[in-house]
């Protein structure tokens, strides 16, 4: 087989490649979950929903949750 060895080499070369890919894939998805962790600061005692800001969050109350009282925090917003 005069490409018997070449087929070989490249099919190492390319489960090499894509493992690398697959890897650098996980590892962006990590970053960015975390990052988006961080940007959700406000909890719904409710239903524990995450919210950036505190105006989603009386929007997320308001519809979601009405017959709850409101919380203190979004009162004055």
């Amino acid at each position: 087989m005069a490409r018997g060895h070449q087929k070989a080499q490249s099919q190492a070369k390319a489960i090499a490649k894509n493992q690398a890919l697959k890897s650098k894939q996980g590892h962006n998805a990590n970053e960015q979950k975390k990052a988006a962790m961080k940007a959700l600061t406000h909890q719904c005692p409710v239903c524990r929903g995450m919210m950036p800001d505190p105006k989603t969050f009386k929007q997320h109350f308001e519809n979601k949750h009405p017959t709850h009282a409101m919380p203190d925090c979004l009162k004055d917003i």
